[in-house]
């Protein structure tokens, strides 16, 4: 039997933050969505509690042990007030294929799109909607038992929590410059890199950092084996149109499977502009650069949506895409995948998913 979900009342609520102030994941709603996991009972107590504090266990395993996972979408709010996710069941899936690589007891997962809805509805007055705004929607998973050993933790908490955000870079479709790392890997082969877990992220911090400060908003990863080959950017897959074709490394375990990138990939198709995912090489794209081929380069991901890349530093050689401007193939995927995810454009792949059926 379906459990059912607790309401807990918040005693005061608070000022909502002007939209053109929003940033990205820096104000958070009045509730979240908390449930929690022992091996006696699996998961239980759904519920719908002020956003607050945790209280844990110094000894709680994933302080020792990094046992967490998290996903990442939006909820949009429509020209008619309504409000809606994009594709959620991809991201609901990702969650459990996180799950079993981090030997996280797996989820309902249409329960637990249940529950993100009704969080939505409850906090419907955080979906902002000014241009180029969204709700950030934040699941994540993490292990809770007070255990000093090496083995999966015993207990957990899932919680979901709501981030109103505006674009990711600032200017959304300023075309933003890259750091093609040397020196640091992110993932291997056989390791974690096609799921969402916290210890990718840290891995990547000290590039990142080194990145922040020469003015590169991110970074584009190669391969951990022979250092060559393209694989992703830290926040979002990579694009690149060579020669009228679109070419995106191929998914190989070290990959994460991005949404938006299938979300790409099937637009592509649709339009009939050839696109390849396949292993390509850093040398091949800047071989591509000196033919004068490389049209673009673009980043996607949920948070940015589409990023065009004007510029990538790789071996102290720096190449310009598209003289700093962003491309008509970018401009195009932008377009569509907004207007599609604000209600605008006709859906014709069935992706979104209505939260609420009219205006609220």
């Amino acid at each position: 039997m379906e459990q059912a979900i607790e309401f807990i009342q918040r005693e005061e609520l608070k000022e909502k933050p002007a939209p053109d102030a929003l940033g990205f994941g820096v104000f958070y709603s009045d509730y979240m969505f908390v449930m929690d996991y022992n091996s006696e009972k699996g998961w239980f107590h759904p519920r719908i509690t002020p956003y607050e504090p945790l209280t844990l266990d110094p000894a709680a395993m994933v302080f020792h042990y990094g046992q967490a996972i998290f996903e990442g979408l939006k909820a949009y709010k429509t020209a008619d007030g309504a409000i809606q996710l994009f594709r959620p069941e991809k991201n609901m899936k990702r969650l459990n294929d996180s799950c079993d690589r981090i030997c996280i007891p797996r989820i309902d997962e249409s329960f637990l799109l249940k529950a993100i809805k009704q969080l939505i509805l409850t906090e419907k007055a955080w979906v902002p909607d000014g241009v180029g705004t969204s709700l950030y929607i934040r699941p994540f998973i993490i292990a809770t038992e007070p255990y000093l050993g090496v083995r999966p933790s015993k207990q957990y908490k899932l919680l979901v929590v709501l981030s109103p955000s505006g674009a990711y870079y600032g200017d959304q479709l300023s075309p933003v410059r890259i750091f093609v790392e040397e020196k640091y890997v992110r993932a291997v082969i056989g390791g974690v890199g096609h799921v969402k877990t916290a210890g990718n992220y840290a891995a990547s911090l000290k590039a990142q950092e080194k990145a922040d400060e020469n003015g590169y908003a991110q970074i584009l990863w190669l391969d951990a084996k022979e250092n060559k080959y393209v694989e992703e950017v830290g926040s979002m897959n990579i694009f690149f149109k060579i020669n009228g074709e679109v070419v995106t490394p191929k998914l190989n375990g070290s990959i994460l499977p991005g949404v938006t990138r299938d979300s790409v990939i099937q637009l592509l198709n649709y339009w009939n502009i050839p696109v390849r995912e396949e292993k390509i090489s850093i040398e091949e794209v800047y071989a591509a650069h000196a033919r004068g081929e490389l049209e673009e380069v673009f980043g996607a991901g949920t948070a940015a949506v589409i990023s065009p890349v004007g510029e990538l530093t790789w071996n102290d050689h720096t190449i310009v895409i598209n003289d700093h401007k962003i491309g008509l193939l970018s401009q195009d995927l932008y377009d569509e995948m907004t207007g599609i995810q604000l209600g605008k454009k006709e859906d014709l792949f069935n992706w979104t998913v209505k939260v609420a059926q009219v205006k609220v």
